[in-house]
């Protein structure tokens, strides 16, 4: 399925992976690696707590349900999208008041309202960065699988049993879409919770997961030193060796495919 303004060049990728893993942290930084490449990103938050972007544009972003919510006519994609660190295009698709309607609502209509004011023609990224709230892969949450938005799937998955759990989930939704012509599995990224024994967990889950560990990222607090700053680790601690991780999980994103 090709969306409109996209010639098939474009680079889709999602990350999926229990809430709390560090999927936001990952997408993040892996939008600023590619965009210090010289590449044109947009990375696009698919969780109702809109906190995707937070240190990649620097701070709480409108999310596109809000802003539909508030201007119901006449709304543009500057109303949407905003720059971040690099130019990186960000974007946040929201949720419903707590307790009210269907988080994965809000997915669906940010895609629809994207597409309808031609985000792919307009903005020409090489690289969309989906990151997905997967424990629940249904409804608005397999819309990035499902309607072919997303071509490439990153599970990102600790050695903790639940997570593991919910990246099997994962991997045989990406599985039966797969036979739909959609998106495949193209890897495992491991991001440590420095619990006993997790990288041999994994290990021995791997065989059903069906894909291999593209990127091992060690528990490290960098992390939360440049999250407390508002920034990336490639912005605020961009000679570490997390960023470093970083930067090479970005050649394999570009590179696969």
């Amino acid at each position: 399925m090709l969306l409109s303004g996209d010639d098939g060049t474009v680079k889709r990728v999602a990350f999926y992976g229990k809430g709390g893993i560090g999927k936001s942290t990952i997408a993040a930084n892996l939008s600023a690696a590619l965009a210090e490449r010289g590449l044109r990103v947009m990375q696009v938050g698919c969780d109702p707590k809109a906190d995707s972007t937070l240190t990649g544009e620097g701070g709480r972003l409108p999310t596109v349900l809000d802003v539909l919510r508030r201007k119901r006519e006449g709304v543009t994609l500057e109303d949407i999208v905003f720059p971040g660190y690099r130019g990186v295009l960000c974007v946040e698709c929201g949720g419903p008041t707590p307790g009210v309607g269907c988080a994965g609502r809000g997915i669906i209509a940010a895609f629809e309202k994207l597409d309808e004011l031609g985000a792919v023609d307009a903005y020409r990224p090489d690289v969309i960065v989906y990151d997905v709230l997967g424990d629940v892969v249904c409804g608005g949450f397999a819309m990035p699988l499902r309607e072919g938005y997303a071509r490439e799937v990153y599970i990102v998955t600790s050695g903790e049993r639940m997570s593991l759990f919910a990246a099997h989930n994962i991997a045989r939704a990406v599985e039966q879409f797969r036979g739909r012509g959609y998106a495949r599995l193209r890897g495992i990224v491991f991001n440590a919770k420095g619990v006993p024994d997790e990288e041999r967990y994994l290990e021995e889950a791997l065989p059903e997961l069906g894909a291999e560990v593209v990127c091992r990222l060690p528990r490290d607090p960098v992390v939360q030193r440049c999250e407390e700053r508002g920034v990336t680790v490639i912005e605020g601690a961009p000679d570490s060796e997390l960023a470093d991780r970083f930067r090479r999980l970005a050649g394999i994103v570009w590179s696969g495919g």
